[in-house]
């Protein structure tokens, strides 16, 4: 099968770019078929701590943020270019607000989110009057009995959950032809800069709303590249963090090996502040009990402009080639890396990795079973389906509503699967580990002696496709993904006003380093731009 048809971030490069290899530093300069108008939005690119700051200062407050992003949503997700990013806001988002300000004002902050609204992934459990259904309609009216220990951070942080955003229903595990950023409840998210191309997936939703401002911060969920991928592809930074640093309790599952829930934001220092209010341990989730003296509740002291120098960063040759303009970009990435004091490592092999395809789908397919039953049973009696089997036949009843594009293969190949005591799991899980742990990134980095190794996040976004599916060019998630170690995408430049991503990866734990040169070389570059919600690109005379 075709890995890149399966999750859709395989290390597996393709031959030829998704469009042309016209190099573009910045989306308006493209000759788009027009700009969707859009009116002017005060809190456009607006961070945490500006927006702290405002509500410091009295120029805003909670709600009055919360009602401005509430307009945002409907200009432009319901109306307008018609996103599509976002399946449900919160209705009680206002109330929430007004609350929040009151206790600032009575007690103070009750941490560094307090008053910022955020927007999770419809697969992250809220206990209150919003679902959490994967996209699915088999999970209608789903509400969970408690609050999934992310969204429990967020609120401790001081965050307003604003809503669920779309996804990839299933989080692109349904089937091996499906289109990223499509699920029966949301339809088709868009990419907020050219509108007929695909956000990736699976997080698709939570990268567009941070893309267009829809939001402060979004919260996404990677298994492989789902939270990088989107990223990269609406030039944003997104960070997979290692399995473990963040509880995944409450989260509705692919694979517990490799699942992961992390930020999703326009600047390195919100995906820090972000990440750091979502860490600890967790007795719901065994995982984290590995995050013991090894996380922080604040990875802002790890951002230094100065962070580049003396870190050695290898680089993985074996993910470049499928597009001469992103290797133009990475290797102008590069050469901003050496001139701001790294050092470049070039002989970085990590080529038994790319070979790992079928043995990761085959662990993929027996956690899917075992893991997605649990969580299903953790619902208790209210839950609309109690097992895979039973989504399966609520998929064939409601085939005209959830085959419109594509079936769920992968569904039927899971619920065929054992036991996670079967010895053929248990050897997948094995040599996967072994290959991309000991025998991948950890020998790569400790033989180089490196900080982190690069390779490129993504390719320009593939128009979108419901005929044939996803149209995947490239990525580097697979690895990182395999082994359960922390990667994190910063926006490197533009390809025909598509945005490309560079990843930076490493070993178990090593997010204070990544954030220190993810950071170091965001400011070092600056290439984020807002994106101009283009109708299409003009078709290329160079393809």
């Amino acid at each position: 099968m075709d890995r890149r048809r399966f999750m859709g971030y395989s290390f597996v490069a393709g031959a030829i770019g998704v469009c042309g290899c016209s190099q573009s530093p910045q989306p308006q300069e493209q000759h788009g078929r027009g700009g969707t108008d859009t009116a002017p939005f005060e809190l456009e690119e607006a961070t945490v701590a500006s927006l702290q700051g405002d509500i410091k200062s009295g120029k805003y407050t909670a709600r009055s943020i919360t009602e401005l992003y509430l307009r945002r949503i409907e200009a432009l997700d319901k109306q307008g270019p018609s996103l599509h990013s976002i399946i449900e806001t919160n209705p009680e988002a206002l109330q929430i607000a007004d609350a929040l300000d009151a206790e600032r004002k009575a007690k103070g902050m009750r941490g560094p989110l307090h008053g910022i609204p955020v927007l999770v992934k419809d697969n992250i459990d809220t206990a209150d009057r919003m679902t959490t259904t994967a996209g699915s309609l088999a999970l209608s009216g789903s509400i969970p009995p408690q609050d999934s220990m992310v969204a429990k951070k967020l609120r401790q942080a001081g965050a307003i959950i604003l809503g669920k955003a779309n996804l990839s229903e299933w989080a692109n595990i349904r089937s091996n032809r499906s289109s990223s950023g499509w699920s029966a409840r949301g339809g088709q998210c868009r990419n907020p800069y050219v509108l007929d191309r695909n956000p990736c997936g699976s997080s698709s939703g939570s990268a567009t709303v941070t893309a267009a401002s829809l939001c402060a911060v979004s919260i996404g969920t990677g298994t492989d590249g789902s939270i990088v991928c989107p990223s990269g592809t609406c030039g944003i930074v997104g960070i997979k963090p290692t399995v473990g640093l963040v509880s995944r309790a409450g989260v509705i599952p692919i694979a517990h090996s490799q699942d992961t829930a992390g930020p999703i934001c326009r600047t390195v220092t919100d995906a820090a502040i972000l990440l750091g209010a979502l860490t600890g341990v967790d007795p719901r989730d065994p995982a984290t009990s590995a995050s013991q003296g090894k996380s922080y509740t604040d990875y802002t002291p790890f951002l230094d402009p100065n962070g580049l120098k003396g870190m050695r960063v290898g680089v993985v040759r074996s993910e470049f080639g499928f597009n001469a303009a992103v290797d133009k970009l990475m290797e102008d990435a590069i050469d901003v890396l050496k001139k701001n004091g790294a050092e470049i490592i070039e002989k970085t092999n990590m080529e038994p990795v790319r070979q790992l395809g079928d043995v990761e789908l085959e662990v993929l397919l027996y956690e899917l079973k075992a893991d997605l039953n649990a969580y299903l049973a953790s619902l208790g009696q209210n839950a609309p389906v109690k097992t895979l089997k039973d989504i399966i036949e609520f998929n064939d009843r409601n085939a005209d509503k959830e085959f419109i594009y594509f079936g769920q293969e992968l569904f039927l190949q899971a619920e065929a699967k054992g036991p996670l005591t079967d010895e053929k799991y248990m050897a997948a899980l094995k040599k996967s580990r072994q290959v991309a742990r000991e025998q991948g990134i950890d020998a790569v980095m400790m033989k180089n002696k490196l900080d982190a190794i690069i390779a490129p996040t993504n390719g320009p976004a593939w128009l979108t496709d419901h005929v044939n599916g996803d149209h995947f060019a490239g990525g580097s998630s697979t690895g990182p993904a395999i082994a359960g170690y922390p990667s994190i995408t910063v926006p490197c430049g533009f390809v025909s006003g598509l945005p490309i991503g560079i990843s930076f990866s490493g070993r178990a734990w090593s997010e204070p380093a990544l954030i220190q040169i993810a950071f170091a070389y965001e400011q070092a570059t600056k290439h984020r731009r807002s994106p101009k919600f283009l109708p299409s690109l003009e078709t290329s005379t160079n393809s």
